[in-house]
């Protein structure tokens, strides 16, 4: 597990990138944390690591956008609004969790019990005493051997 304490949008958005160059085909990451906490910033980056170019934005109400133009297939969900597992039956999830791409799962913590064992979480949290900007991030591997 590892924490990463970033100041500025421009910072969360450099670490997302970050992670996009270094992501690998089949990876899972979950992303948590609550509304306006810089999950989409974040998401920006990843894609913007995994050279895409297209705007990425929450699919707040499809459910999942997918970027293919990419160094790898990115495929970015937004679960809020899921009624409740099915529903992810319904899109696909399966073909994109054990697929050739990068997933990144918004609001993961939801549907839970359909996620695999190994993925990565990314937790992003605001402490206003220290500024407006600060985010703490969190990253720890699941379900991995060295868990």
């Amino acid at each position: 597990m590892k924490t990463i304490e970033t100041y500025s949008t421009g910072e969360t958005f450099a670490l997302g990138r970050q992670i996009g160059q270094q992501a690998e085909a089949g990876e899972i990451y979950t992303l948590i944390g609550d509304l306006g906490v810089g999950k989409t910033v974040l998401t920006q980056g990843v894609a913007a690591g995994l050279d895409i170019e297209e705007p990425v934005n929450s699919p707040t109400f499809t459910i999942v956008q997918i970027y293919e133009e990419g160094r790898l297939p990115f495929y970015h969900f937004d679960v809020y609004r899921i009624g409740d597992v099915e529903e992810m039956e319904e899109v696909g999830y399966e073909d994109c969790f054990y697929g050739e791409g990068v997933c990144l799962i918004e609001w993961a913590d939801l549907i839970e019990e359909i996620l695999p064992r190994e993925h990565r979480r990314i937790t992003i949290e605001k402490d206003l005493s220290k500024g407006f900007d600060y985010r703490r991030i969190t990253i720890e591997d699941r379900g991995r051997a060295e868990d």
